[in-house]
């Protein structure tokens, strides 16, 4: 099990950026393929960003060209910027393994997109 532990969210009004960070408890990111996930209020949660080990990346499409994933080895932290941001895009974001662990949730940090 690895803790991980999201921040960066908060308000911000559309057309907004935020960066959000996961940092986890332990070196895994050589090891394991990362996502970004998200819940919105009444859904199920969803992947909207992966990369992998060999540093492939992909997105949800409703993301594609507004979100990067990155990740830093030295910090294990792997980050989502998020740019021209729209209230659709509010929801708690968590990081995880991509396929996940259910073991390893962490609370996730709010994004919410309104003027």
């Amino acid at each position: 099990q690895v803790q991980l532990v999201e921040s960066g969210g908060g308000l911000v009004q559309p057309g907004g950026s935020l960066r959000l960070s996961c940092v986890a408890s332990r070196s895994i990111f050589r090891v394991v393929d990362m996502g970004w996930y998200r819940q919105a209020p009444g859904k199920q949660r969803e992947l909207v960003a992966q990369i992998s080990t060999g540093g492939w990346t992909n997105y949800v499409e409703s993301v594609k060209g507004r979100f990067t994933i990155s990740r830093d080895y030295a910090k294990n932290t792997v980050y989502l910027q998020m740019n021209s941001l729209t209230p659709e895009d509010t929801a708690v974001y968590y990081c995880n393994r991509d396929p996940p662990i259910a073991t390893d949730w962490g609370q996730g940090t709010q994004v919410t997109v309104s003027s």
